[in-house]
């Protein structure tokens, strides 16, 4: 059995909290959110997102980021990616959140450790039950300090930790030019709001249909 994941993020990997976000200083929450779906039905998020450019005129040319996004277009969003996951249990939604400001000082020496930490306790359970996986997460900077990507580490952690026989293979892909990706990036949009912004009406018409975990919440 094979899956795909595509896996984006909102947030940043800054820890500036001296001044506010967007005006000199870092976010407080990191997001990072996967759309998971069997290989055959890889598709059907994908049509969700051309509808969206086809219904609110979105120039095909250029990505509609979620920054960009009305609040009516937003909650369209979360509510035709839940009718998506009703009609389609087998297509999921993973999320991690981290409050950034509790993660302990030596952790944010190298914030990729703690990226690659937070994918591993997102995916590394529901990878293992399949033998093959397509991975596309987007394509920011994963290299920790050591030099291992987070290729390696997942595939090791599978082999090793999981004694899972899975296959890992990553392909790292922008949102731009990949709409599953974009689709995951709307999903961490809509996390990342509530947790970020208390912009929250998406996530409550979203929230039954995400498996979210939080971490450093304490």
């Amino acid at each position: 059995m094979s899956i795909c994941i595509y896996l984006d993020e909102s947030g940043d990997l800054g820890w500036k909290f001296d001044a506010p976000y967007r005006y000199g200083g870092s976010s407080r929450y990191l997001t990072i959110s996967c759309l998971i779906a069997p290989k055959e039905k890889k598709d059907l998020p994908k049509r969700v997102i051309r509808k969206m450019y086809k219904k609110f005129k979105w120039n095909t040319k250029e990505e509609k980021k979620w920054s960009q996004m009305s609040l009516e277009e937003r909650e369209y969003f979360a509510g035709r990616a839940k009718n998506l996951r009703e009609k389609h249990p087998d297509i999921k939604y993973f999320s991690m959140t981290v409050k950034k400001e509790n993660v302990q000082v030596h952790i944010r020496e190298d914030g990729n450790k703690l990226y690659n930490y937070m994918i591993g306790l997102l995916l590394l359970e529901e990878m293992s039950h399949f033998s093959k996986v397509d991975f596309f997460p987007d394509p920011r900077s994963v290299k920790v300090e050591s030099g291992n990507s987070m290729h390696d580490y997942l595939q090791t952690q599978l082999w090793f930790e999981k004694s899972a026989n899975t296959i890992l293979i990553t392909t790292p892909a922008e949102s731009s030019s990949n709409l599953n990706v974009q689709f995951a990036d709307m999903l961490s949009g809509v996390i990342q709001g509530h947790f970020e912004d208390g912009n929250s009406t998406p996530w409550h018409i979203l929230a039954s249909s995400v498996n979210v975990r939080h971490l450093y919440f304490n």
